[in-house]
């Protein structure tokens, strides 16, 4: 597949680990990014399954980070123009779906499942094992965006779309 989402992908990732920090130094930071990037893949494919959906999000742009800094308390104002610039390319739906994949095994599971059956897949395999099956290592360096309440209210942005998306029962999604 030649449509590229990485910028996407990549400052969606940078946002969740900005609001939710790693705990520990660095291995714990590199631990929490690629579950927070394995999180936004899943759903930024799942948001854009096909080419023509993710040339589109390449043309318009996927609307920024303006009301997940507001829900997390982030200071916009502060923001320098570097800082503002790459916010720009975080996707809130993307966001609220990897915050939902990450608290739920379920969830993530389904949503692996439907994304290896998709065009994003094609070429090559895939492996999104810290994401489905992580380990106490990565439980332990990504435990804020892994909690459940702490990313609530970013999570039930878009809860509802994802459950549909997936046909899954929201009692079974725990």
């Amino acid at each position: 597949m030649s449509v590229d989402l990485s910028s996407v992908i990549a400052a969606t990732a940078q946002w969740l680990l900005r609001a939710y920090p790693a705990a520990g130094g660095p291995m714990s930071t590199a631990l929490a990014e690629a579950q927070a990037r394995q999180a936004v893949t899943v759903a930024a494919w799942l948001r854009y399954p096909t080419s023509m959906d993710a040339e589109l999000v390449a043309m318009a742009g996927p609307g920024g980070s303006g009301r997940l800094d507001w829900l997390v308390g982030a200071d916009a104002a502060g923001f320098s123009d570097e800082e503002y610039a790459w916010r720009t390319w975080v996707d809130e739906v993307v966001a609220s779906w990897a915050a939902c994949l990450l608290t739920s095994p379920a969830l993530a599971t389904a949503a692996v499942a439907a994304v290896t059956e998709g065009e994003h897949t094609a070429a090559s395999p895939v492996d999104f094992r810290r994401l489905t099956a992580p380990d106490g290592h990565d439980r332990q360096a990504a435990s804020l965006l892994r909690h459940p309440d702490l990313t609530a209210s970013v999570a039930e942005l878009h809860h509802p779309q994802l459950l549909e998306l997936l046909h899954s029962d929201p009692v079974g999604t725990g």
